[in-house]
């Protein structure tokens, strides 16, 4: 019989709460340390971590460059959020939520920091005028879903994830609560892409790359180890969606930089030159060879 869980009048925080984020997790904002980040040669400095969330900035930044646009050139620097360098007085400045991804643009005077995925894809889409329509109609059907990923999204990591992947126990009522949610949101984004090719329509856009990590990534079978749970090959056309986006270039080595986890050969823990990829590309042959 599982144990009830009674709240305390007052809630205290208990350091030992479990889980692999217990030591990181904390009730409280703000720096613990003082630690400088780095700047690299480009005006668009990157601190971040390959998550689903750190993913979204590094696939659109490298789509802008795949469509020519070279102002969009950045260095991306790795932050371990196991370690806690997300708490460091450098990185707080940029974001004060101490949270991956966070961009300086330093293209501007005062540099300009932008933290929130979310933000930080509408702020170079706007920026450099590409993956987002122009037409008040297309503008507003793309934020529509970017907004759709910010709020849904916790729910599928933060609740799906959290429970079914990483809690201490497994518990049957909120696995059962997050996986209904969640299946629910898969029948939508499948239900929107059998009659669109993309998430807004016939174009990709900074929808796609916001949604894209999250669930494109949980239907390929790269999140939670739950895809066979979800049945997730079941919604045809979202599987259609993820693999025709997984196909792109830009998309490959989006999913790449600061990347610390997995095969060696799919990680850049950091990027400051488009023949950073062509290194590792010459590696891993010489490494097969």
């Amino acid at each position: 019989m599982t144990e009830i869980y009674t709240p305390p009048k007052v809630w205290t925080w208990d350091k030992e709460n479990g889980g692999p984020f217990a030591n990181i997790n904390r009730p409280i904002a703000g720096a613990t340390h003082d630690k400088d980040l780095p700047v690299g040669e480009h005006p668009l400095q990157l601190y971040s971590l390959a998550t689903p969330n750190g993913q979204k900035v590094t696939i659109l930044l490298e789509e802008l460059l795949e469509a020519g646009v070279s102002a969009a050139d950045y260095d991306a620097w790795l932050i371990k959020i196991g370690d806690g360098n997300q708490f460091g007085s450098g990185f707080v400045e940029v974001n004060p939520n101490s949270k991956i991804p966070a961009l300086l643009d330093r293209s501007v005077s005062p540099p300009q920091r932008v933290f929130e995925s979310g933000s930080i894809l509408l702020y170079l889409a706007e920026k450099f005028g590409k993956f987002l329509p122009t037409d008040p109609a297309g503008r507003t059907e793309t934020l529509n879903w970017l907004f759709w990923q910010m709020g849904a999204g916790p729910l599928l990591g933060g609740g799906f994830g959290h429970f079914f992947a990483y809690a201490p126990e497994k518990y049957e009522y909120p696995i059962n609560r997050y996986t209904m949610e969640v299946k629910r949101q898969l029948d939508l984004l499948d239900k929107r892409l059998a009659d669109n090719d993309y998430i807004a329509g016939a174009d990709y856009t900074i929808a796609d790359i916001a949604i894209w990590p999250w669930y494109g990534g949980l239907v390929l079978g790269r999140a939670y180890g739950a895809a066979e749970f979800l049945d997730a090959g079941s919604y045809k056309n979202l599987l259609r969606w993820a693999q025709q986006i997984d196909a792109r270039p830009a998309v490959k080595r989006g999913r790449m930089v600061n990347k610390a986890n997995g095969p060696l050969e799919e990680q850049l823990h950091e990027r400051h030159d488009a023949s950073d990829f062509e290194t590792k590309t010459q590696d891993k042959l010489e490494g097969a060879a």
